[in-house]
């Protein structure tokens, strides 16, 4: 099993990527901006609640403490601190909030780039770092938006309004304050300085542990009947060991930053403290003075020590935005803008010497020469690897030959309206795809105006009706992704249904029995026969009885057309197909 290179482990410092990180600030700027205020609010909440405190606990102190005088600043407690947490909850739910927003937007984006940029290009990537970009990435940006940025607004705000109250009471305290809290966010660039390096290297070993791993996983069954699985299980633990160790580094870097952010909090909290205590000692301040600054010194640090807490938040996002901004920046090749088919119109189809290898450099096809007549079923059969996905792969247009031409009607592919002629054709993979939603909405996917009669004729001629009828939910029964909870089988038949909402001049089939047993083929067969009556049709066959749907059977070999003819001609000849079906290869 071929796979991609390795990601690169270079992190990078693009300034660009920054700047498109802060370009989605505007649109979020009335969310983030109710959330600053509400918590800000409760900042300032702290300084009314730190001098009620202060009142009664002066009074307890002085020994002038009487129940019915202080009765109702105790119960004005009571308020502050339910105002205080439905501020809190409610700035949360505000900054969530634009973060889930931005989330949806960033998905929708990203799919649609991925979309435009098309299906070679995405055939070359790694899979695995992409899923990686669009889950990880994209949750590591809500929380940057709906966490780090709020915080690092209220640091400025909360407090710059304690520093007041304190300044008011005390100016020396206030200025113990003003001079330790710049040592907090110093700190914390110094140490972040290094630990944005090893935070981008941590998330592109992410994206090459998630690249390795989904390529593995999905070739496996081959990796296994090559003998190459443990050889590769050896990789993939070699590259998660370097993910744990690299993982450690940075958690190293992450508890050395919270320790100094800590100390350095905790140490500035004791000087106060130690000085107000001295001042007490001498007799140059009020006890009410002294212990309403105690209680405002810890909330006075809690912001600056919260930001220390998800700064990690800012690092991520920007390890993230260089991958995403990246692709953005890519620049999909523009539609083809040309010819366009007739609708319904089954076209004719001609290969000349058509050569075309793989992005790895292996050979495909090699010197192909075939002619399909326009409304005609021609199976393509061979062995392994003998270039029949590749024609179905190159006649989507995704690709095209390095040599030779193929025709449509005598024109060249090339010269066709791109999106027009992916609209013509329909494919059905040897393995379809179903998506977590309802059968129905699967079956929608090929035609979003279909009723609910249209869709149960098409289960009717996939055979799909009856096991669907046995569904508590029926057409309303969902699926998961890629089909979960339904057998290839009945996977297959679902595929064969949204094929038959359609209405294609060109029909390109992977063996479309595959998971079918023989008499669910009996069945289907006749009605498939039916519906490609008139259409151009160029079907993959690996088992003997779906060449009872052609008209043509092309045998290919090592790229190349080796036979053609009707498969009574072909067997009667004794070449390439006897020999074939003989050993039982027919594909």
């Amino acid at each position: 099993m071929s796979s991609p290179p390795d990601l690169p482990l270079t992190p990078s410092r693009d300034p660009r990527a920054r700047a498109w990180l802060q370009s989605f600030v505007p649109g979020l700027r009335a969310p983030l901006r109710g959330a600053v205020a509400l918590a800000s609010v409760s900042g300032v909440l702290v300084v009314a609640q730190a001098l009620v405190l202060a009142r009664v606990g002066a009074a307890a102190v002085d020994g002038r403490f009487e129940a019915a005088a202080q009765l109702p600043w105790l119960l004005a407690l009571l308020p502050l601190f339910a105002l205080r947490f439905l501020l809190v909850r409610a700035a949360e739910r505000v900054a969530f909030g634009a973060g889930a927003a931005l989330r949806q937007r960033l998905r929708v984006d990203l799919l649609r780039r991925l979309q435009a940029m098309g299906t070679p290009w995405l055939q070359q990537q790694q899979r695995g770092d992409l899923l990686n970009t669009l889950v990880n990435g994209i949750e590591a940006l809500e929380a940057y938006f709906a966490r780090y940025l709020p915080a690092a607004r209220t640091t400025a705000l909360v407090p710059a309004a304690i520093l007041v109250a304190v300044a008011f009471v005390d100016r020396q305290s206030a200025a113990i304050l003003l001079c330790t809290a710049p040592l907090i966010p110093l700190f914390m660039w110094l140490i972040g300085r290094g630990a944005e390096d090893l935070n981008q290297q941590q998330w592109l070993r992410l994206a090459r542990l998630s690249a390795r791993f989904l390529d593995a996983l999905q070739g496996l069954s081959t990796l296994r009947l090559l003998g190459a699985s443990r050889r590769e299980a050896a990789v993939v633990e070699q590259v998660s060991e370097d993910y744990r160790a690299a993982t450690m580094r940075v958690l190293r870097v992450a508890f050395l930053s919270a320790v100094v952010l800590e100390f350095l909090a905790t140490l500035s909290i004791a000087m106060i403290a130690v000085w107000i205590g001295f001042r007490l000692l001498w007799g140059q301040m009020h006890f009410a003075q002294g212990f309403f600054v105690l209680l405002l010194a810890p909330e006075y640090y809690a912001p600056l020590r919260a930001l220390g807490g998800v700064y990690h938040l800012r690092m991520d996002a920007l390890a993230a935005a260089q991958r995403m901004h990246a692709l953005f920046e890519l620049e999909p090749e523009p539609a083809r803008q040309g010819l366009v088919l007739p609708p319904r119109h089954a076209p004719g189809i001609v290969l000349r010497d058509v050569h075309y290898r793989h992005e790895d450099g292996r050979q495909a096809l090699c010197g192909c020469d075939l002619r399909i007549a326009p409304g005609q079923v021609t199976a393509l059969v061979g062995a392994s690897g003998a270039g029949k996905s590749s024609l179905l792969h190159l006649l989507l247009g995704g690709s095209a030959p390095q040599r030779g031409s193929i025709e449509i009607d005598g024109r060249d592919l090339g010269a066709f309206d791109s999106r027009q002629w992916l609209q013509q054709l329909v494919l059905l993979p040897q393995r379809p795809r179903l998506f977590a939603a309802s059968i129905a909405d699967n079956l929608r996917l090929a035609r979003p105006d279909a009723d609910t009669a249209a869709l149960r004729e098409a289960l009717r001629m996939a055979c799909a009706d009856e096991f669907v009828d046995r569904l508590a939910q029926g057409l309303d029964t969902l699926v998961g992704e890629r089909g979960a909870g339904l057998s290839q089988g009945q996977q297959q038949r679902l595929a064969l249904a949204r094929l038959l909402l359609r209405d294609p001049a060109l029909v390109l089939l992977d063996e479309p029995t595959a998971s079918l047993d023989g008499v669910l083929q009996q069945r289907l067969l006749p009605s498939l026969a039916s519906w490609l009556r008139g259409r151009t049709v160029l079907l993959v066959a690996h088992r003997l009885r779906t060449l009872d749907l052609a008209q043509q059977v092309v045998v290919l070999d090592r790229g190349r057309v080796v036979e053609q003819g009707t498969a009574q001609q072909l067997a009667a000849a004794g070449g390439a197909f006897a020999r074939l079906l003989r050993a039982q290869e027919l594909a």
